[in-house]
């Protein structure tokens, strides 16, 4: 059975730090790129944070987290994650982590995985 599974999410006062994790199962992460995205409020369309490529570890990051957010892959680990430092109220969301079997996209509907998200709330 194929399963992302988000951890880490929390409360944290601006300008604190989270680190997200993100775990596969049923499937192996090394062909993927990994991305993670985030929605906020309910009902609005999510936007990609960063992506890391499968072949030669890549990333990208939305100018909103730039230079504040690192994304990182540990391929023996099964695992993805994203160092969210210096965060800000703007941050708050839902994030959620996702796999797709090509290159790194920013349309969430390329993607062929999804973890259930893990709710990120920054305020004082």
């Amino acid at each position: 059975q194929v399963q992302l599974v988000e951890s880490g999410g929390g409360l944290v006062q601006p300008g604190g730090s989270l680190r997200l994790s993100c775990a596969a199962s049923g499937f192996i992460l090394d062909d993927y790129a990994l991305g993670w995205f985030r929605q906020a409020p309910p009902g609005e369309g999510r936007e990609r944070v960063s992506c890391i490529s499968s072949d030669d570890g890549t990333t990208y990051y939305a100018d909103s987290v730039q230079g504040r957010f690192t994304i990182s892959r540990d391929n023996a680990k099964n695992t993805v994650y994203l160092q969210m430092n210096s965060l800000k109220s703007e941050d708050t969301a839902v994030y959620y982590c996702a796999a797709l079997q090509g290159v790194c996209s920013l349309d969430p509907y390329d993607y062929d995985y999804w973890g259930q998200g893990t709710q990120v709330t920054v305020s004082s």
